[in-house]
């Protein structure tokens, strides 16, 4: 059916419209002529046929007025503009599953509500990226055409006027009630001592809302004194969320307390967005306002239920604290001179010694007759032992690494894009060479775990054999010399399934540090009454700071543990391949094998394994750096498309220098 059919067959003189009066199926048959079947590409939308239609017959406009109004006439809206899109509930996995389900299962508002209306007429999530290409001009024209009222014609109750004060207040005395929690208030001390502007605001509203009630406009000038007031306490409310949002670097931050300042920010935006509406100063204005606010009204109701923005600005916060402490632990890891370089080498050293000695243990635990339960428990603890150890003796594990130099890497990226006194190629080339500090300092750490892992896990069988005349990896040698290979099992599937793992790990850390700085850990462990007087304050300091440097390495490297342990039990519990490589347990087990089978071994078999161990540590370090990386850019808000003039400069940089991406320079200075 065409539009002119359309028109003719409900708005002529049969008047069938009148028949469906109370119903939103003609606005919805109206807009369906317009919406385009792929917003994104389509041309803007052009409403001069409608606007021609309604110019030329006088019955078609008369008619469509009267059934517009119809349906509009006393359907609330606060609800919109007070909770669609807006937080509702400071538990973030709450509200992810509300605005699945309403996806799913869209709300269904009561009748008397515009809410119903934009539910029915405009469902599709793209509808407002096509009403926005609409000139305006054509709006303007449709809406005297119709001879629609203006916002500013009545405050009395259930008119559009009175809906937005109502909106503007409730919005008002929420965000007021939110700013005041003490955990909100922890995050500003600054603001400690100042008047509240968030309890200033609601009384400056109160006054305005008694004026538009008293007064005959219901509108008051952009010039006056109380309505400049609001704006400037608007501006202020604003300010103290973004020092909240900017002290979490120093005090940290929790995902509800995150959620509270999200939900107080979008509040404060909305706010923005109608307190502009109280003011004009010429009567076109109100025709401006009236369809700019029909405009958001549409644009707030089909955006209501959007997941991805809700996942975004939830854990941006949250992803740039735990990048930074990444970061800080990253740096850590990157050499710079030659004996740093050397220290890097004997600390993967001594990790590779302690994994050696893990790959016996596992060996030896996998002969316990236990269940499957138990065999997870058993190799948990055996890894997370294990890696706790390398940690607290201050040896490092290759694999470790990349979650931390990611965020480094990227750090040190933004520190360059802020800095405006050197140009581009400048900020990329020195990014280049701290790319390639980087890798030498990955490619030593895999070196000497690989190499260190081999001897040890041998040297620990052979002592085993000599000691109790029993080779523990006879029966076992084929199938620890099959797990290497690419082409006899999945060890690439397997060895990314650990850089997930390890990609975990370093997010664990970031969020046990944060978690402790926003409450205060360290401090309350220093000021403890009951440490002090039986440690005394000297030690107890010293425990706080031991708690401050190396807790959230713990635990990051106990649940590192316990996901390389359990893995393969949960795997064979769900029927599917599921196992963990590691490059360096790899080395270790090639070791066993070796032994194993008495060192008859087909070239084959040797070679696939030795193959399978660098194709390990590659998918290890590609997939945990290559998450973390993504985390650190969305983090911190620098766009993918940086990528690729920096790949250029360090692929320049490798042309250029390739043994600095290896080895460190035998210049004193780089």
């Amino acid at each position: 059916m065409t539009l002119e059919a359309f028109f003719a067959l409900n708005f002529d003189e049969n008047s069938l419209w009148e028949y469906k009066a109370d119903e939103t199926d003609l606005l919805a048959e109206l807009v369906a002529f317009f919406r385009p079947k792929k917003p994104t590409k389509a041309k803007p939308v052009d409403l001069t046929t409608l606007l021609e239609l309604l110019r030329s017959n006088p019955r078609y406009r008369t008619g469509l007025g009267l059934y517009l109004k119809g349906i509009l006439k006393h359907k609330k809206f606060s609800h919109i503009l007070t909770d669609a899109g807006i937080l509702s509930h400071t538990d973030f996995l709450f509200e992810v599953r509300k605005r699945m389900l309403a996806k799913l299962l869209p709300d269904q508002p009561q009748k008397d509500t515009l809410e119903y209306v934009l539910n029915q007429v405009f469902f599709v999530k793209t509808d407002p990226e096509w009403i926005a290409t609409i000139p305006f001009e054509q709006l303007e024209e449709l809406y005297g055409l119709l001879k629609f009222r203006a916002l500013y014609a009545s405050i009395e109750q259930n008119s559009p006027l009175a809906e937005l004060v109502f909106a503007i207040q409730v919005l008002i005395h929420r965000i007021t009630g939110r700013a005041l929690e003490s955990e909100v208030i922890q995050m500003v001390p600054e603001y400690e001592n100042l008047e509240s502007p968030f309890l200033a605001i609601q009384r400056e509203f109160g006054i305005i809302s008694e004026r538009l009630q008293d007064e005959h406009h219901n509108y008051v000038s952009p010039d006056d004194i109380s309505y400049r007031q609001l704006l400037v306490l608007h501006h202020q409310c604003l300010e103290y969320v973004r020092a909240a949002f900017k002290n979490s670097e120093k005090y940290g931050i929790s995902i509800r307390v995150n959620q509270s300042l999200l939900r107080i920010r979008q509040q404060l935006e909305r706010l923005g967005v109608l307190l502009p509406l109280l003011a004009i100063r010429e009567e076109q204005e109100a025709v401006h306002d009236t369809i700019a606010l029909g405009l958001n009204l549409i644009t707030y109701n089909c955006y209501k239920t959007n997941v991805r923005e809700l996942i975004n600005e939830s854990t941006q916060l949250i992803s740039y604290e735990i990048t930074q402490h990444t970061a800080n632990t990253g740096e850590h890891y990157i050499t710079k001179s030659r004996w740093e370089y050397l220290r890097m080498f004997w600390a993967a050293s001594g990790g590779g010694i302690v994994v050696g000695i893990l790959c016996i243990i596992k060996v030896l635990l996998s002969k316990i007759e236990t269940s499957g339960f138990g065999h997870a428990f058993f190799y948990s603890m055996n890894y997370s032992l294990g890696f706790i150890a390398i940690y607290v003796l201050g040896f490092t594990l290759a694999t470790k690494q990349p979650a931390m130099t990611a965020a480094a890497l990227v750090r040190a990226l933004q520190t360059g894009r802020t800095d405006t006194e050197v140009d581009d190629d400048e900020k990329h080339r020195a990014f280049a060479e701290f790319f390639a500090r980087v890798f030498r300092s990955q490619f030593i750490a895999f070196v000497g775990n690989v190499v260190v892992a081999f001897p040890v896990a041998w040297l620990g069988i052979w002592l085993i054999d000599l000691s109790f005349d029993t080779n523990i990896a006879h029966g076992k040698w084929y199938h620890l010399l099959t797990d290497l290979s690419p082409i006899h099992s999945q060890a690439i599937l397997h060895a990314a399934i650990a850089g997930v793992f390890l990609f975990l790990s370093g997010i664990i850390a970031g969020s046990v540090a944060n978690r402790d700085k926003h409450r205060h850990v360290y401090y309350r462990i220093a000021e403890h009454p009951v440490l002090k007087k039986s440690l005394g304050r000297t030690r107890t300091q010293k425990l706080a700071k031991w708690y401050e440097k190396r807790w959230a390495g713990i635990v990051s490297n106990f649940w590192f543990g316990v996901f390389m342990g359990s893995t393969a039990s949960i795997g064979i519990f769900l029927g599917l391949n599921l196992d963990i490589r590691h490059i360096t347990f790899a080395s270790g087990n090639l070791a066993l094998a070796l032994y194993g089978a008495n060192y008859n071994i087909s070239t084959e078999y040797m070679v696939w394994g030795v193959v399978g161990i660098g194709l390990i540590g590659l998918v290890n370090f590609m997939v945990s750096f290559g998450l973390s990386l993504g985390l650190a850019f969305r983090s911190r808000n620098i766009p993918l498309s940086e990528l690729g003039p920096i790949i250029k400069s360090i692929f320049r940089h490798f042309l250029r220098r390739p043994g600095s991406f290896f080895f460190p320079s035998f210049r004193k200075k780089e």
